[in-house]
């Protein structure tokens, strides 16, 4: 039998390849890695495979944390997967998303300094498979973390649909103490790894006075420090740069400059500990869905969300928030359906208004509500909560600051 760790020869339409068998995503193929350093993907059906020599099963020892330590505040991690639990295994190539929460703390010393913790792994997933139920369950995790006394709770999460995430527990939890999530772009063995600087500062926000659900990330391509976002107004604008995190439609709440880790804000405009008492509503209504608008799109687009029986629709429109005339009637269908039709725009900054043009006045007719300055994934995930705990509110709701979603003017520099 072939374990991971072997090495394998592999003969394939005539030519012959040898390498260290790595994990593969899926069942009908396998991933070898060549001596040259490349990886390459074989389906296993037309491969022929042999054992050239059994290879060591990596073993990792569990972390060992230094004592806790007197006066400092008790923080939580809890770790759902990501790159920032992400490391390369340099003897196959691999890499790998078992790196616990546990572990995240013992790589990085300075984070000892900061605070004691309790460290826990609740998923270890990519976080294009984070889902409705996931974040139900995230937010009762946390909830409990703060019950049993904990000054702050980080989650260490993916980075691709953190902002989902962060908006889900803004809505689910009011909370009396830093909730801070926190991912990488860079795997944390790697030389430009953002994870530990990042850590460190996620670390810095959950024993502060900042009691919101917050996303912490490199402000700046350098290491020079990092932003505090609201969880509600960030949006990851980069696929790879690690200052890929900006506040939309709102200024930052505040940054920690590193490695002093001095904390600053640049409003009070935010929860301060200790202001509210914790409470927990983590209910979220799935069947919801976005749909983008484009020149031409079908109206039967949106028909087919009808039609499946989804309980709400978010659409980022055009500029201010239209959609083509043709759209209208399917709106007002959904309408009479009692199925809420939520507009944003595609633009992100700044605010929608179908008050100015007759197509976006025939929308609000049609029963169209609008998504004011919301980006179109916090109005998604807000409309889920709201269907789920108060839909007969929803139109009320959606138009009204919940968890600092919604301004009431926008800035033309923000």
């Amino acid at each position: 039998m072939l374990d991971l760790g072997d090495r394998i020869s592999v003969e394939r339409e005539g030519a012959i390849y040898e390498g260290v068998l790595m994990p593969s995503r899926r069942v009908d193929h396998l991933v070898i890695k060549l001596d040259n350093g490349y990886n390459i993907g074989l389906r296993v059906p037309d491969s022929k495979l042999k054992l050239v020599k059994k290879g060591h099963k990596l073993k990792i020892s569990s972390p060992k944390l230094q004592e806790k330590k007197d006066g400092l505040p008790h923080v939580s991690i809890l770790s759902t997967g990501g790159t920032i639990a992400s490391r390369v295994d340099y003897r196959t190539g691999a890499v790998t998303s078992q790196f616990s929460a546990g572990e995240i703390i013992s790589a990085i010393p300075e984070l000892q300094e900061i605070a004691n913790y309790n460290a826990r792994v609740i998923y270890q997933i990519l976080s294009e498979n984070m889902r409705a139920e996931f974040w139900m369950e995230l937010a009762s995790e946390v909830a409990k973390e703060i019950q049993s006394g904990a000054a702050g709770v980080i989650v260490t999460h993916g980075t691709d649909t953190m902002m989902f995430t962060a908006a889900a527990l803004a809505f689910m939890i009011c909370t009396p103490v830093p909730i801070v999530l926190v991912g990488s772009q860079r795997s944390s063995d790697r030389p430009s790894s953002d994870a530990s600087m990042n850590a460190i500062c996620a670390a810095t926000v959950a024993t502060s006075d900042i009691a919101e659900v917050c996303v912490v990330m490199h402000g700046t391509v350098s290491d020079d420090y990092c932003s505090i976002h609201r969880g509600t107004r960030v949006r990851k604008m980069h696929t790879s740069r690690r200052d890929a995190f900006q506040s939309v439609n709102h200024s930052a709440i505040g940054k920690i400059d590193y490695p002093t880790k001095n904390l600053t804000t640049f409003t009070d405009n935010y929860r301060h500990r200790g202001d509210v008492d914790l409470e927990l509503i983590n209910r979220l209504e799935s069947a919801c869905a976005i749909v983008k608008y484009s020149p031409g799109a079908s109206p039967d687009i949106l028909n087919y969300y009808i039609d499946k029986g989804y309980k709400g629709i978010v659409i980022e429109g055009t500029g201010l928030g239209h959609v083509a005339s043709d759209w209208i009637e399917s709106i007002d269908r959904a309408t009479e359906e009692q199925i809420p039709i939520v507009v944003t725009s595609q633009c992100l900054r700044g605010r929608i208004c179908d008050r100015v043009y007759d197509t976006g006045r025939d929308m609000l007719s049609a029963g169209a509500i609008e998504g004011e300055d919301m980006l179109p994934e916090v109005a998604l995930v807000k409309l889920m909560w709201i269907l789920a705990n108060r839909p007969k509110e929803v139109r009320q709701l959606m138009s009204s600051p919940l968890a600092g979603e919604i301004s009431y003017s926008s800035s033309m520099l923000v």
